[in-house]
């Protein structure tokens, strides 16, 4: 075990929250979120309330719900671990994690509820009245900064609103931050990376910097629930994400402004593209509609096209009104002033938008569009595509002659018995041990079944039916997959049967008129890629067939034994001349074929959307169920949160244009207060509205009104800059102060929880930092800009299109050394310490990341070999640099790389004692290393380390 000098080790010491702003923060708004629908003031299933304290002290038909300071005896807590099979709540979905550790951190410090009888049966106000008293939802104002006594403390507007408010109180600012620590808090928070000290460390270079676009990028990321799989049901690789993540970092480094920057994102397919990198930029930015965690697997289209609806709706809401619009889905939001109409009437624009391929597909597909090339390379292109058109056109047709030469007979009597399953070769699944879904017969009368019998489909109930035969494979690798189906002329001819492999899913179109061309039994579906605790599996369908559709076996053969096995009939075939002339000019096409897709890479595309061929308003659906229409609402949007004539959204337009301009006006009363809160938030670790998702009537009040309407609108006034907005920022002194102040001081009493900004606030780095700076400061960040990380291999970066490169994510192994805005996403599963120290859910829209102070961090911290890894890697760069020439100055130098400061006085003498080895000891060298190694751990586990002054 490696042992960690105690002085610079700090385990996760956690710092009680304050009662009032654990609730108010965290747990009133997941209490409205989850709980209050069924055990609210207008329902109280099971006799229990949850809208104040007296309901859930008394509790419901089971006792108390909760037992204030003790998490196990707190029916609460057991209903949210979902360990009870007939206690789950909420029923339908089980909360995040770190929504579930909330909950039980607000029961276990003695469950602070200010909320009570009175004030929750309250009767609430109208809509409209919400909306005309609402500060959220009144016109942005131009206030003019206020006087102040001290003018010479202000160096900017901000200041003056920050400090008329403190001497309103008698409260003085803390001090100026350091030198040293202002270069520390610039660096990070413009670029998330230590300042390097080898050149000028301005605001403004970091600000044009390519670190700057990568640690705001992913702030925005964060926000539009960027991920590199679907999550949904069999989660699927999003293989063309990482486009829109480089779409995001790119405008960001070119200062695109916000407003344009959200309409490319709804509706960049709908602008004119002057040039071929115009047309890349709009259509990759619509990625933004098409990232969601959506099952497509769900067989009710209908529903399926109104779930991504409501995503869609939710991500919009999140990220760019700090409203939660899907509330609405089922009846008028209990707290808001958004009807059920506005909901639909914003439905109706994104449901008269594409978003899926092809509703007939068993397992629907996102659209994915072209992207055009540069001059000669799109010349190029478009040659390569003539070529590769002609030979697959001469291929197909090539197909179509064997087809009618081949024999329509059945087997011969030599293939004509039934077979035991151990006969048949390779990882057989027979029909017996397939996952049935409907109503399928088990026959016996063609005789060239395996095993006990086959399935048929009987000809009924059409796309209700399906069969999933699921191996086990126990070693990964390509195979060659055979469907075996015994042939009639009454069988259907163009029987879906989708193979889902470790690379995606190929669909496969099967004749089972047919007879098999390999023994009489078996086609080839293919050779596939499959993961050893994958979830590879081949679905045979039944929509859109005409006849039966029968099913016997699937088998999966290791290529490499494939050539091994007798196929009789292919080999009988080919003894006719013209059969086998066919046959010999399909194999010279293909070749031609594969050797024609090897000369170039394929066109590159993005996963977009387009408008949609029935374009229309939406029926209201009444309580959310698809089957149940009302009225139809006129395509719209939230009529609250504007302040004049909306964009009119024509009749043969979806309306996501319009949507843009509404949503980036400086009459939404919305947007503009979100983004610049939100830029705020990053910069003090708190917005002026700190619930940033929640700009409604459950959500904070600012704490500086004025102030926050002066940076929204300082923010279109600039263009919608986003550099000019944060350079502003940190130009102010209220930037500038200590976060660190004396005890005792009139603030701390007054203002504990820094609510009108009288210090600075000290932040803990995300996730992403920690990680990034350990590899800075290690020597190991791979430094490179953009691209995929997904099938990256040293300095070469192969083509993340490449089936050979793309992993799902269970078997996907995290090796890059990459800034950690470009570690693969996936949704079921995250790098490790993403996962320790809240990296946050990419599931929904999330404006601010939980942060939690938890045992598993030191663990991670203290034992996990990335840690270790990096400790070393450092360790060897302080004693490989020859300008450093003694201890001294290594300590120096690994202090001023980790913390951004020299070692204390204290320090230096601890540590330095720490490293110091005899010369004359055995092993001096290794211990040397050894201890330098302890040494950069400590530095990396340290307070100081994870914190920002």
């Amino acid at each position: 075990m490696r042992l960690i000098p105690l002085i610079l080790l700090s385990a996760s010491a956690a710092y009680a929250a304050d009662d009032q702003a654990l609730f108010e923060k965290k747990v009133r708004p997941l209490l409205i979120e989850h709980c209050l629908a069924c055990h609210g003031p207008e329902k109280h299933k099971g006799g229990l309330r949850l809208d104040h304290r007296e309901g859930w002290q008394k509790g419901g038909d089971s006792g108390p719900a909760i037992v204030a300071g003790n998490v196990d005896s707190s029916l609460v807590a057991k209903a949210i671990s979902y360990t009870d099979r007939d206690l789950k709540m909420p029923p339908k979905q089980k909360l995040e994690a770190a929504d579930a550790e909330i909950l039980r951190q607000w029961i276990a410090s003695g469950a602070y509820d200010p909320r009570t009888l009175e004030t929750a049966s309250t009767a609430k106000p109208s809509p409209a009245a919400t909306a005309a008293t609402h500060w959220a939802y009144q016109p942005i104002q131009r206030p003019k900064a206020p006087a102040i006594k001290d003018a010479s403390w202000a160096r900017n507007d901000i200041d003056r609103f920050i400090l008329a408010e403190l001497e309103k109180r008698g409260i003085a600012p803390a001090p100026n931050a350091s030198a040293e620590v202002m270069k520390r808090r610039l660096a990070y928070d413009l670029t998330g990376l230590p300042q390097t000290g080898t050149e000028d460390d301005s605001p403004d270079l970091m600000l044009a910097s390519n670190a700057f676009a990568e640690h705001w990028g992913q702030h925005w990321l964060d926000a539009s629930r960027f991920s590199e799989s679907s999550g949904g049901g069999r989660t699927l690789p999003f293989k063309d994400a990482w486009r829109y993540r480089d779409y995001v970092i790119e405008s960001i480094r070119d200062d695109m402004p916000l407003n344009q920057f959200i309409t490319e994102q709804i509706a960049g397919d709908l602008l004119p593209h002057a040039t071929p990198a115009d047309q890349r930029r709009h259509v990759t930015a619509t990625g933004f509609l098409v990232l969601g965690p959506n099952n497509y697997e769900e067989q009710d289209k209908s529903l399926l096209r109104m779930d991504i609806v409501d995503e869609q709706l939710d991500v919009i809401g999140r990220s760019l009104l700090g409203m939660s619009i899907s509330c609405a889905r089922c009846h008028d939001h209990k707290f808001d002033p958004i009807p059920t109409r506005d909901y639909y009437a914003l439905a109706g624009i994104l449901r008269s938008t594409k978003m899926i391929r092809d509703p007939k597909e068993n397992v629907a597909h996102w659209i994915d569009t072209p992207l055009k090339l540069d001059g000669a390379a799109e010349a190029k292109m478009q040659q390569h595509e003539k070529n590769i058109a002609a030979i697959t056109k001469q291929l197909d047709a090539a197909k179509k002659e064997l087809k009618k030469l081949a024999p329509k007979t059945e087997p011969k009597d030599g293939n004509s018995r039934s077979l035991a399953i151990d006969e048949v070769p390779g990882i057989v699944v027979d029909d017996s041990q397939a996952k049935v879904v409907g109503e399928w017969k088990r026959s016996t009368f063609s005789p060239t079944f395996i095993g006990e019998g086959y399935l048929s489909d009987k000809n009924d109930e059409k796309g209700a039916k399906t069969l999933t035969f699921m191996p086990k494979i126990e070693k990964a690798g390509r195979y060659e997959v055979w469907f075996a189906y015994p042939p009639l002329v009454n069988r259907a001819k163009e029987v879906p049967v989708t193979v889902f492999h470790a690379d995606g899913e190929d669909v496969v179109k099967v004749d089972e008129s047919e007879v098999p061309a390999i023994n009489g039994r078996y086609i080839r579906l293919g050779q596939f890629r499959f993961e050893s605790s994958g979830q590879g599996f081949v679905m045979v369908a039944t929509e859109g067939t005409k006849g039966f559709v029968v099913a016997d076996a699937v088998t999966f053969i290791p290529v490499d034994e494939v050539a091994k096995l007798s196929l009789s009939n292919e080999k009988e075939l080919e003894k006719n001349p013209r059969i086998a002339a066919a046959s010999k000019r399909i194999k010279a096409l293909e070749a031609d074929l594969k050797k024609a897709e090897k000369a170039s890479p394929p066109r590159p595309e993005a996963m977009s959307v387009v408008d949609h061929e029935e374009i229309g308003d939406c029926p209201i659906h009444i309580r959310g169920n698809l089957r149940n229409l009302g009225e139809k609402a006129p395509r719209g949007y939230i009529q609250a949160a504007y302040h004049g004539d909306a964009p009119k959204v024509p009749a043969d337009q979806s309306g996501r244009l319009q949507l843009a301009q509404w949503i980036t006006s400086p009459q939404n009363t919305l947007t503009a207060r979100v983004l610049a809160n939100r830029v705020w938030m990053h910069l003090f670790g708190e917005g002026l509205v700190r619930s940033a998702e929640n700009f409604g009537v459950t959500g904070d009040k600012p704490t500086h009104p004025e102030l926050l309407d002066h940076l929204a609108t300082k923010l279109i006034d600039g263009g919608w800059s986003l550099k000019k907005l944060v350079r502003y920022i940190v130009d102010s002194h209220t930037y500038a102060m200590t976060s660190v102040v004396k005890p005792g001081s009139k603030g701390e009493s007054v203002d504990p929880d820094n609510h009108l900004l009288w210090r600075q606030n000290r932040k803990r780095m995300e996730a992403g930092q920690l990680r990034d700076t350990m590899l800075v400061v290690a020597g190991t960040l791979d430094a490179r800009f953009l691209g995929p990380t997904i099938g990256s291999e040293g300095d070469k970066i192969a083509d993340p299109n490449d089936a050979k490169v793309q992993n799902l994510e269970y078997g996907y192994v995290f090796t890059d050394a990459r800034r950690s805005v470009y570690t693969p996403a996936f949704r079921n599963r995250r790098l490790e310490l993403f996962e320790a120290f809240d990296f946050g859910s990419n599931n929904q829209a999330i404006a601010k990341r939980n942060t939690s102070t938890v045992s598993p961090q030191a663990l991670y911290l203290l034992n996990h070999e990335f840690t270790i890894n990096q400790s070393r890697a450092a360790a060897k760069r302080l004693l490989s640099d020859a300008s450093l020439k003694n201890d001294t100055a290594r300590l120096n130098q690994a202090f001023q790389l980790a913390l951004g400061r020299r070692p204390t006085t204290r320090e230096a003498q601890m540590t330095g004692e720490f490293i110091a080895i005899s010369p004359g000891e055995a092993d001096a060298q290794e211990r040397t290393e050894e201890n330098w190694s302890l040494l950069m751990q400590s530095l990396f586990a340290s307070v100081d380390f994870r914190f920002v002054e």
